[in-house]
């Protein structure tokens, strides 16, 4: 939820620097279609009672798989600017996830910040007694006052202003001054 506040601050910056919401319709994003699934499926996953339907690692499998689609897809599309940042953060939440047996951990602390419980079915953060590669795991929280208060990760901050970037300079594309020289 952390990255969705990305979009509006994309938009107010993108007016701020004189840039038009219709520009953003000019954005070339190839294999758009998948990232739409992985991020689908994370919402089926994990917004939804099928998400706690699944045993034996296979909600962790499929988390891994759909986070892998993702990154597939914002590979495709390095060019685009911005998308580089979301990249790393991607790279990044997936070392976290994988190297946690396909969770991403969280801490007591981070979740009691965001006014959250743990939860006992499969989330998409989970608190872990001793995480591997903890720095990048979601140790950072949003508090409860905020929108979308949740937990979150340094990935996740880097993929947030990945899509602050894309939608800003995105919506300046047809101006010939965003043009590089």
């Amino acid at each position: 939820m952390f990255i969705i506040l990305a979009v509006p601050i994309g938009l107010v910056l993108g007016f701020l620097m004189g840039g038009r919401l219709d520009r953003l319709s000019e954005i070339r994003f190839e294999w758009a279609w998948l990232a739409v699934v992985g991020l689908a499926v994370q919402v089926l996953l994990f917004s939804t009672p099928i998400g706690g339907s699944f045993r034996g690692g296979v909600g962790e499998a499929i988390y891994v798989a759909s986070t892998g689609l993702v990154l597939v897809a914002v590979w495709r599309n390095l060019r685009v600017p911005g998308l580089a940042l979301v990249a790393l953060g991607a790279i990044s939440n997936l070392a976290a996830i994988v190297a946690n047996g396909g969770v991403m951990p969280t801490t007591p602390e981070a979740l009691a910040a965001a006014g959250l419980d743990p939860l006992d079915g499969f989330s998409n953060s989970a608190v872990l007694e001793d995480p591997a590669v903890a720095p990048l795991t979601d140790i950072f929280a949003l508090p409860p006052w905020l929108p979308f208060a949740n937990v979150f990760s340094i990935g996740d901050v880097l993929i947030a202003l990945g899509v602050v970037i894309v939608v800003a300079i995105g919506m300046r594309r047809g101006d010939p001054a965003s043009r590089p020289a």
